[in-house]
């Protein structure tokens, strides 16, 4: 297969009325689906579209949705043009859209009503945006309703010829360690990160992976290519509560889910109260429990291994740089090691080099980690001097401090960014939030560093109690005094909410900013 495209086109003609999708919004009883060939079709129809619009190769097309069918079937229909799609973060503000739009100079867009006030807000400063595509009622001035392209427009396939070189999505980074740096992926990237996700998790046209994170994020779509590849179902849960969780894999036979830290902390609460009990569920089909897009306390899993001692677990490391999950993950066959992200993963190669001069470093040793593999982006858009620093002879220097034992297990450490010096002593923030997370009490935890004058930085920790616990500071001090060395204690315990992205990723500039204002 040479382009991404290819598989949905080969789908629709292997299985044409297979169910492809399944789109849940349990709050509003609302079930849909879409056989493969209705997808491949109404892809078809959004390209042809754009194409009478004259949007024509290497054009940029925003994408800015929640997660719906609809969702893959405008990115699909983007792609077919041989133009980018560039999906937004639906956190994003009118700020952030104004950035993202001005970067990519695009030339259409597709989004939904929600988005409604922000677009007409900055649409009189995006110049480049001649042609938009609404999704949803009250159609503003000036566009065209999604509903009515896909009546309206043809669905006979494009001739637009592509390459596994050719560029189709430009997507922008959550942001997490600065503004949102757009990252330029090719064909070649999409279908490696699926070949690579069928890899890991042996997808079967049995399957049906149960889509909850956003999809305009790396991670979610390209997890779901392995659905792709395989031509299994997804289904598209569009609200997360624990039970609707377990209601989704139970009535739709799911078999394999991503979930993110912050919901299995809730699943596990809820299984705890007894507010779910996993009797009044047929959860037999699920057979995969996978979780990434940041470090996952040991403690975590071992809960979650009380109530579901049977099930795979797979944790898998990747960024939106290497088109996703893939670089490195644990192994459906391998026995679960405290802390490990696991080993290099399939068609990656993977090194620890000193920050310094890039020299390898050997086992045990903290250093940057770096991946090389098809799925490493092709550049950072607009920005060759950040692309030469990040892309080295092909080695992507992810920014992730870490170690990797001697049998190739790989530990990560930190973000080299997040990394704390108390009094020239380097403090890991993942080390001390794992040792917190292993007290019963706690929910969830963020670990930063605050201004100090006398060293520098101190050790603080942002602590979220499990909901209706009471945890004294008291408590959390005499729990640290046997399971850290006083180094790396946290000086400064803060009970509060932690914040989180859509991707489960703590948002530590948030905490910098409330909590470090005054120097010690």
């Amino acid at each position: 297969m040479a382009t991404i495209i290819d598989l949905l086109v080969r789908n629709a003609q292997k299985y044409p009325d297979d169910v492809a999708l399944i789109e849940l919004r349990p709050s509003k009883n609302f079930r849909q689906t879409i056989t493969w060939k209705e997808f491949d079709d109404n892809a078809n129809r959004i390209a042809n579209y754009l194409l009478d619009r004259g949007i024509k190769k290497d054009d940029k097309v925003i994408h800015w949705m929640r997660n719906s069918i609809p969702w893959l079937v405008a990115y699909f229909g983007i792609i077919k043009t041989g133009a980018w799609a560039v999906p937004l973060n639906f956190r994003f503000n009118a700020a952030d859209f104004k950035y993202c739009a001005e970067i990519a100079e695009a030339r259409a867009m597709i989004f939904e009503d929600e988005f409604s006030k922000i677009v007409c807000e900055v649409r009189p400063a995006l110049t480049t945006i001649k042609d938009y595509l609404y999704i949803g009622p009250n159609l503003p001035p000036n566009m065209e309703s999604y509903e009515e392209v896909l009546k309206n427009s043809g669905n006979q396939p494009v001739n637009i010829k592509l390459t596994p070189q050719d560029e189709c999505g430009l997507y922008f980074t959550s942001g997490t360690t600065g503004s949102p740096k757009p990252v330029l992926l090719t064909h070649r990237n999409m279908i490696f990160a699926a070949r690579v996700e069928q890899a890991h998790h042996h997808q079967t046209r049995r399957d049906n992976f149960i889509i909850l994170p956003p999809l305009y994020h790396t991670g979610a779509k390209m997890h779901w290519f392995g659905s792709l590849i395989s031509g299994s179902k997804g289904t598209i849960l569009t609200e997360f509560s624990p039970k609707n969780v377990l209601e989704a894999i139970s009535k739709e036979r799911g078999t394999i889910v991503w979930l993110l830290v912050p919901w299995v902390h809730d699943i596990l609460v809820a299984l705890d109260k007894g507010e779910l009990k996993l009797r009044d569920y047929n959860l037999r089909s699920w057979r995969l429990m996978h979780i990434g897009a940041q470090p996952v306390p040991p403690a975590l899993v071992m809960r979650w291994w009380d109530y579901f001692p049977n099930m795979q677990y797979d944790n898998n490391y990747g960024l939106s740089e290497s088109t996703g999950p893939g670089p490195v993950h644990l192994g459906l066959d391998n026995d679960f090691i405290a802390g490990a992200v696991g080993k290099v993963g399939t068609g990656w190669q993977l090194k620890i080099v000193h920050t310094d001069d890039n020299r390898n470093i050997p086992p045990w040793m903290v250093g940057e980690l770096c991946i090389k593999g098809d799925g490493v982006m092709k550049e950072y858009y607009k920005n060759p001097e950040l692309t030469a620093r990040t892309i080295e002879d092909g080695w992507l220097h992810t920014g992730d401090m870490a170690r990797i034992d001697n049998d190739g297990y790989v530990f990560l450490v930190d973000r080299k960014k997040d990394i704390i010096i108390v009094g020239g002593e380097n403090i890991y923030p993942i080390e001390v939030e794992d040792a917190i997370h292993n007290h019963p009490k706690v929910y969830d935890v963020a670990v930063i560093g605050i201004p100090d004058k006398r060293l520098g930085e101190i050790v603080a920790a942002v602590v979220d109690p499990k909901p209706g616990e009471s945890l004294t500071l008291d408590e959390m001090n005499s729990f640290l005094e046997t399971t850290l060395p006083r180094y790396k204690r946290p000086r400064l315990i803060i009970f509060d909410k932690v914040p989180r992205n859509p991707t489960g990723k703590i948002e530590k500039p948030k905490l910098r900013l409330k909590y470090g204002g005054n120097i010690m």
